[in-house]
């Protein structure tokens, strides 16, 4: 890689990754007419091309090998679980899986894309209020610094452009029975109606609904009829192939990127997309209020500058924080001092799952997707009382068959031998005949979580690595415990020959894979001093940069993010539009 960057032409928008965020914001802004860059650490994928049915459903080439995720030697974490610890890099994807190339890590997602209820955005003050300030003791949490008013609009673009399928439970203030009863109010139902259900999601809804539960279809980004969005971009129907999470989809049945807007975006003349491009550094004016550009390497690792009047940085978590880091922007956060907010409230997912084990079933489980099921929400965030529990927060209750494929699906009780005859038979006898639960639950930001750059090991080019420091606080681990046995309530009602209950237990570690799920450590708020950007997205003292994506999430309630990361993608791109344009500068001035 040479030392100097070659300055090329400026152009009035660059845009740091092209996964779900980037993509939807440079469509956005190139409908206004600006001529946006994107720019790609990865390949450019296209569905007919990566994806082809003739090839797809290959579980060795894509979960054995990863080969949809970043790989460890372009750039990878270090992690350790306490401040006190020296971190040790990742050189293997485990607790987590990064995506690559043009759509990221939406690519390969399961597809389940719920909306945050309305509590979350004003948590601390939710919580303080209905508890009292010591309940959340210990915990980092904060508002968001919006609303769920703000949000339900982007939240609405987004079902629409992904075409998620699902059953509305509050229409306008409306309790629809069907739906789930606990979402806050949104404006109008599904694009598209529910996927329809497989024996184990159907068999479980039964139960509980028998416990008085309100059961209702996981929303879903995988088309449950042929759709069109608002960008003209047709999806097809989910035909429950069980090659869909860790897979890119044949059918053009999942949402993604590469399937639900780079196909419209990439035929705009005003557009142009940069693969095989690593952006090392956000670059600013002599004052440091200005972001003017960006420097990155490409695939022949000459070094190039990119002037820009608006920078958008809307890659994975990871890469998000790592950039501001490396790129000087805000103050590194310290978790002695608790001052700074780069790296700041770096939160997870908590993963729990009750398996069950029959004599007298068959589910089929290689019939099946990433978001096909039922689900409850008796038990997620503050959905239940949680006074005298010692803990606040709670978990998404579902059963969610994604398919069981060949290598890894091999169901057994736990205390059979690895390997052999006895293993065999085991195989054979519960392949068919088990099912889980699983209570993705919530994960409550504390001071000692946080991101920054390791001060040992460096990327190919040279640069810190990201180091994390994390692991599951008291109150993760006492919540874990709650609703992993409130699931285990309706496992019982099944009548299992045998069930098994594995609450979330700490330390956290990359031996095992848990959620992609991670978000902060670049988070929004109202007040400069705990957070990184505004509600807008807009980064504090420096105006004409963006940074979208869950790095902006405070703390991380019991649900999936994407649907949430989408809607912020529209929020920032409807404030630029209607705003910044007119008058470039803060939006918020504090």
């Amino acid at each position: 890689m040479s030392g100097m960057a070659k300055k090329l032409p400026a152009t009035d928008v660059v845009v740091v990754g092209l996964g779900w965020a980037g993509s939807i914001i440079a469509k956005e802004l190139a409908d206004e007419g600006l001529r946006v860059m994107g720019f790609e650490r990865g390949a450019w994928r296209d569905t007919a091309s990566d994806f082809n049915i003739a090839s797809v459903t290959d579980e060795l080439r894509y979960v054995q090998r990863q080969e949809l995720m970043l790989r460890t030697r372009q750039n990878t974490c270090t992690l350790r679980n306490k401040p006190s610890e020296t971190a040790l890099p990742m050189r293997t994807w485990g607790s987590f899986h990064p995506g690559n190339g043009t759509g990221g890590a939406g690519n390969h997602w399961a597809g389940i894309t719920f909306r945050f209820q309305p509590e979350e955005f004003r948590l601390k003050s939710h919580l303080t209020e209905r508890y009292g300030a010591q309940a959340i003791e210990g915990l980092t949490l904060q508002d968001w610094g919006t609303t769920w008013e703000e949000m339900e609009p982007h939240y609405d673009a987004f079902d629409r452009v992904a075409g998620v399928s699902g059953k509305a439970g509050n229409i306008g203030g409306k309790i629809i029975e069907g739906g789930n009863p606990f979402e806050g109010a949104r404006s109008r139902e599904y694009p598209n109606p529910p996927t329809k259900q497989t024996y184990a999601p159907t068999l479980f809804a039964e139960a509980a609904r028998n416990m008085g539960y309100k059961p209702f279809p996981v929303p879903s980004a995988l088309a449950s009829q042929a759709y069109t969005n608002q960008y003209g971009v047709t999806m097809g129907p989910c035909t429950f192939c069980g090659f869909c999470t860790n897979y890119g989809c044949a059918n053009y049945s999942k949402a993604s990127a590469i399937v639900n807007v780079l196909p419209a975006l990439v035929r705009m003349p005003n557009f142009t997309a940069n693969t095989h491009c690593e952006v090392l550094e956000v670059t600013k004016d002599s004052t440091g209020k200005r972001a003017t550009g960006i420097i990155y390497v490409d695939a022949n690792g000459d070094k190039w500058e990119q002037p820009a009047d608006i920078v958008v940085v809307a890659a994975f978590t990871f890469e998000n924080v790592r950039l501001m880091l490396l790129s000087g922007i805000g103050e590194p956060y310290d978790p002695i001092s608790n001052t700074g907010t780069t790296g700041r409230n770096y939160a997870y997912q908590t993963a729990n799952n009750v398996q069950l084990f029959f004599d007298d079933k068959n589910f089929n489980p290689f019939i099946g997707g990433g978001a096909i099921g039922m689900g409850i929400d008796e038990f997620n965030n503050d959905n239940f009382d949680h006074s005298g529990l010692g803990f606040v927060g709670g978990g998404s209750t579902r059963v969610t068959p994604i398919g069981a494929a060949p290598i890894n699906a091999r169901p057994v009780p736990p205390g059979t031998p690895k390997w052999g005859k006895e293993w065999k038979k085991t195989t054979a006898q519960y392949y068919a005949a088990s099912m889980s639960i699983g209570c993705e639950a919530s994960n409550y930001s504390a001071r000692s979580n946080y991101l920054s750059l390791d001060p040992t090991y460096k990327d190919p080019h040279g640069r810190p690595l990201l180091r994390i420091t994390f692991d599951f606080t008291e109150n993760d681990l006492r919540m874990a415990q709650y609703v992993t046995d409130k699931t285990a309530e309706i496992a019982k009602a099944l009548n299992p020959k045998m069930l098994f209950a594995s609450p979330r237990k700490g330390p956290w570690s990359n031996t095992s894979y848990q959620s992609s799920h991670v978000v902060g450590g670049f988070v929004m708020g109202a007040d400069p001093a705990t957070s990184s950007v505004n509600k807008h997205l807009q980064v504090w003292g420096v105006p004409n940069l963006f940074v979208v994506g869950a790095s902006a999430f405070p703390q991380n309630p019991g649900y999936n993010p994407t649907g949430t990361v989408g809607a912020l993608a529209f929020k920032a791109a409807h404030a630029i539009r209607t705003q910044y344009l007119k008058r470039p500068g803060e939006m918020i001035s504090v």
